[in-house]
């Protein structure tokens, strides 16, 4: 999941009368992990997020074998507004599937996604942690703010074409998919847990209710891991499982990962091994500021005149030091 510090902490502590858009200074991805984190990749930025993975099934019960590998492209786009952004998610499936009687393969689209998202409250918003100075105690106390997660919701619609070997119909189908996400920035800020709730294939003879819970930890500039715990039950199927990984930034725009996943059944045991790659364009994005007014509801005149003066000070200051050139 994005998993390094968002720049928006860092723009309440620094700049307290201005709010920032959701645009970092680091690439924002959701890989590797299953969660949605509850922030936008920012106004025209997109993004693209896409992995290969291989996958291991046995089944003790019905006594078959599965295995094979597949691909998944999450593409991202920041639209209209900076809370904004639409989603497109697909993931498409390779596998050798065998019994005692029968081996044959499968290979189609196991999801097709298209939907948005939308930050309804981010608890940054014009608020301002204001350092003690004269009580270092004080600044060390836990911050009860950070609690407040920001909220998201997504909506969207699942696209299944007929005779899809993963579909639970062989008739072509549109069903929705709907999501709740929190998100929570711990401790000095290198720590993130996402929830996301999730209601999916609603209006179809298998509805599937879910979750996926993800905590991030970001070690420094380059590296972050993740630990993650999907759960989804459905009349058609129901697992538990748990997922790990590591992701490493090449750049500001640029990031690599790697996880693993199983669970704790063997009807099916599941194994999955994958590696992606996220990749963002933000060579379009302006920064958003917004001015925010004081309690008197006035608009902020003092930050203004400030500027003003700082202004005038500098040009006075060049002035001099061009003269001292001369001379």
């Amino acid at each position: 999941m994005f998993k390094i510090r968002n720049l928006i902490i860092s723009s309440v502590f620094l700049t307290p009368y201005l709010f920032f858009g959701q645009h970092t200074d680091v690439i924002n991805s959701n890989r590797p992990g299953e969660t949605m984190s509850a922030f936008a990749v920012g106004k025209s930025v997109i993004q693209a997020e896409v992995g290969v993975y291989g996958i291991n099934e046995k089944h003790d019960l019905l006594n078959y074998n599965a295995s094979g590998f597949g691909t998944d492209l999450t593409l991202r786009w920041g639209l209209f507004r900076e809370q904004l952004e639409l989603i497109v998610d697909l993931q498409y499936q390779m596998e050798d599937y065998s019994t005692p009687f029968v081996s044959y393969k499968k290979n189609d689209f196991k999801q097709t996604i298209l939907g948005a998202k939308y930050l309804i409250y981010d608890p940054f918003k014009n608020y301002e942690k204001k350092p003690n100075i004269y009580s270092w105690k004080a600044n060390q106390k836990f911050d009860w703010h950070q609690l407040i997660p920001a909220v998201s919701i997504f909506a969207g619609a699942n696209f299944t074409f007929a005779g899809n070997p993963y579909a639970f119909s062989n008739e072509s189908s549109i069903s929705p998919k709907i999501m709740l996400i929190t998100q929570n920035h711990l401790g000095d800020g290198k720590w993130v847990f996402v929830t996301n709730i999730i209601a999916d294939y609603i209006t179809t003879d298998y509805p599937s209710y879910g979750y996926v819970l993800t905590l991030t930890r970001g070690f420094n500039d380059k590296w972050s891991g993740f630990v993650e715990n999907q759960g989804y039950k459905s009349d058609f199927y129901s697992d538990c499982i748990v997922r790990g990984g590591a992701a490493y930034l090449l750049n500001k725009s640029m990031q690599i990962d790697a996880s693993i996943s199983t669970n704790f059944k063997d009807t099916p045991s599941i194994f999955y091994g994958g590696v992606g790659f996220s990749w963002r364009y933000d060579a379009k994005y302006k920064e958003v500021q917004m001015n925010f007014k004081d309690t008197k509801g006035k608009k902020g005149k003092k930050d203004k005149k400030s500027k003003k003066k700082e202004k005038e000070e500098d040009y006075q200051l060049m002035e001099q030091k061009r003269k001292a050139t001369f001379e």
